[in-house]
């Protein structure tokens, strides 16, 4: 045993522990200290849709990490975006996207991108379809 700096003993690995946080494990520790999404170096945006292959080999979780597993969870219930990913997680979305990273490589999720802004319909041709239908 060691002790704190009251001079009061401490368990071993207790450093790692903080009663008011829980366990304290860095996000360099969960990524590998890896910053980017796997060697495609696909970028996920926080809009982007990620949707669990439920068929897939590894989507059951077996042999993934906790925040692996975390993601997979839920992921099963519905699509979810990127920026929902990392707040139902708890985790850093940096982290989020190099795990998705992970994921996406071993096949477990799919990522669907929404329409961009410029690809969307003008919203004069948008009114235009609403008079015609209230004209009839």
């Amino acid at each position: 045993m060691t002790e704190d700096m009251t001079g009061a003993p401490r368990e071993p690995g207790s450093q790692w522990y903080d009663q008011e946080a829980g366990p304290l494990v860095r996000p360099y520790a969960m990524t590998g200290g890896r910053t980017r999404p796997g060697p495609t170096g696909v970028r996920f945006d926080l809009i982007a849709l990620v949707t669990l292959d439920p068929g897939a080999p590894g989507a059951d979780g077996v042999g993934l990490g906790p925040e692996h597993r975390a993601l997979i969870d839920l992921c099963r219930t519905e699509t979810q975006s990127v920026a929902e990913l990392a707040a139902g997680s708890d985790l850093p979305v940096g982290v989020v996207r190099v795990l998705l990273g992970d994921l996406l490589e071993l096949g477990c999720v799919t990522v669907s991108r929404p329409v961009p802004p410029a690809q969307l319909p003008d919203e004069r041709i948008l009114h235009e379809v609403v008079e015609g239908l209230r004209a009839l």
